[in-house]
């Protein structure tokens, strides 16, 4: 399999499955890192990176601000030499693409700064709401503002960008903020608060979504020496503090930090054994991730398949027996998709609930979902928050539409490993996460 043209077809395995597969590092790890590293003293490298889309554009618009970033591709590093605190450029225009997780954390960066920063991104990032976010940097200081032009719109009364941010540094104090659209609208006021001219404050007005992402934030804040007080999930305080790796920022000798692999790209492989039968290994990744897709793996225990855990490793056998699930994904929205492709193999049906942030993700991806399941020949009813999907016995063939969405591609292709006739559509989105992705999945052969 290829991803350089315009539609991929997938041609299903025949036996069972028995293979070994390594997934590249984890995005949220990698902009996390990146956006700290900047913020510390001195120079970090970051081993087994990700180089994907995303991550590409967050670098990149480091490295327009003024920041020496240096990319090795070929050996999934970056080396980054941070400014404590400090932004060098006073002007600057950042594209970032669809890439939700660099535009909300670029711009709390940016208040840090001092000058004007404009921060604007493709169509669909132009329809992905920040207007909580911005709201919660303006009670800490912030000035942030949507850009008025011919293109210029406002979402459901909600800010999107593009937005302009005009920086004196942040003032600090109490804010608060929501947790039920976007999880990184808080890890973004977290990771940049500790450079605030007084300590912050953060109150959570509503339930939070996808908390294992802020369980992240906060171990990597403190990887970096900078340690978040929180009262559970409905408030946090950060001190004012220096992010630093080594015992002195005087040393001048550069400090490592291992990005670990993507859980969320391990799922694809953690399912493909479910649909095809057999066994598949997947190397480099620990069930003590700091990621929350890695309990992906007590769902697929849960339907009746088999998880053998080591140090180094976790491999995911078919069981005999394949049971449907009821499940809330609030905190793990990104396997859902996931876990929408394995369903209709079950024997009974599959709830997923909690998943309403997806419909602002790269798509709707509830409404998406049903609707390429459809096309499938699967039954499948739409929920506000998810979706019901029935056990299918025969499938029909389809092109799948991705909607320029990475997770439709990557787990739609996985029902073409068991079924004839299914072709992906602009395979290459899958750039975005995990460019290689359709050469690892034939690797399955």
């Amino acid at each position: 399999m290829i991803n350089s043209s315009s539609s991929l077809s997938i041609t299903p395995i025949k036996h069972s499955l028995n293979a070994a597969v390594r997934v590249p590092g984890s995005k949220s790890l990698t902009n996390r890192a990146l956006l700290i590293a900047s913020l510390a003293n001195g120079t970090t490298h970051l081993t087994n990176a990700l180089f994907s889309d995303d991550s590409r554009y967050f670098a990149k618009a480091l490295q327009i601000l003024g920041f020496n970033i240096q990319l090795d591709e070929s050996n999934h590093e970056m080396k980054v030499t941070g400014l404590g605190g400090k932004i060098p450029a006073s002007k600057a225009e950042l594209f970032i693409g669809n890439a939700g997780t660099a535009a909300r954390f670029l711009s709390a960066f940016l208040t840090l700064g001092n000058g004007e920063y404009i921060l604007d991104g493709d169509a669909r990032m132009r329809e992905r709401p920040m207007g909580d976010l911005v709201e919660s940097l303006t009670q800490l200081g912030a000035v942030i503002q949507p850009i008025q032009n011919s293109e210029f719109r406002i979402l459901n009364s909600q800010i999107c960008p593009p937005v302009k941010i005009i920086a004196n540094g942040l003032r600090g104090g109490k804010t608060q903020i929501a947790g039920d659209i976007s999880s990184q609208f808080l890890s973004a006021l977290l990771m940049i608060t500790p450079y605030a001219q007084s300590a912050v404050e953060i109150e959570l007005t509503t339930k939070l979504n996808s908390k294992p992402y802020v369980d992240m934030t906060i171990a990597i804040m403190k990887d970096f020496g900078v340690e978040v007080e929180r009262s559970g999930y409905q408030s946090f305080k950060i001190p004012i503090a220096n992010y630093s790796l080594r015992p002195s920022t005087l040393d001048l000798q550069p400090t490592t930090y291992t990005i670990e692999s993507d859980a969320s790209a391990a799922s694809y492989f953690f399912a493909a054994p479910v649909i095809c039968g057999g066994i598949v290994k997947i190397e480099n990744i620990s069930r003590k991730s700091l990621q929350g897709d890695i309990v992906f793996l007590d769902i697929l225990k849960k339907m009746g398949s088999k998880i053998r855990e080591e140090q180094n490793f976790i491999e995911v056998a078919s069981g005999q027996h394949l049971s449907g699930i009821d499940v809330d994904l609030s905190d793990i929205p990104d396997v859902a998709q996931t876990l929408a492709v394995i369903a209709p193999f079950a024997s009974s049906p599959t709830r997923i609930r909690g998943i309403a942030s997806a419909r602002v993700k790269e798509t709707d991806r509830v409404s998406a979902t049903c609707a390429e399941l459809t096309r499938l020949g699967v039954q499948v009813e739409e929920h506000q928050d998810g979706m019901t999907i029935y056990p299918c016995k025969v499938f029909k063939p389809a092109i799948i539409e991705t909607y320029n969405d990475h997770r439709m591609a990557m787990s739609f292709a996985l029902i073409g490993l068991r079924v004839d006739g299914v072709t992906i559509e602009n395979p290459a989105c899958v750039s975005k996460t995990f460019p290689a992705y359709f050469e690892v999945l034939d690797s399955l052969r």
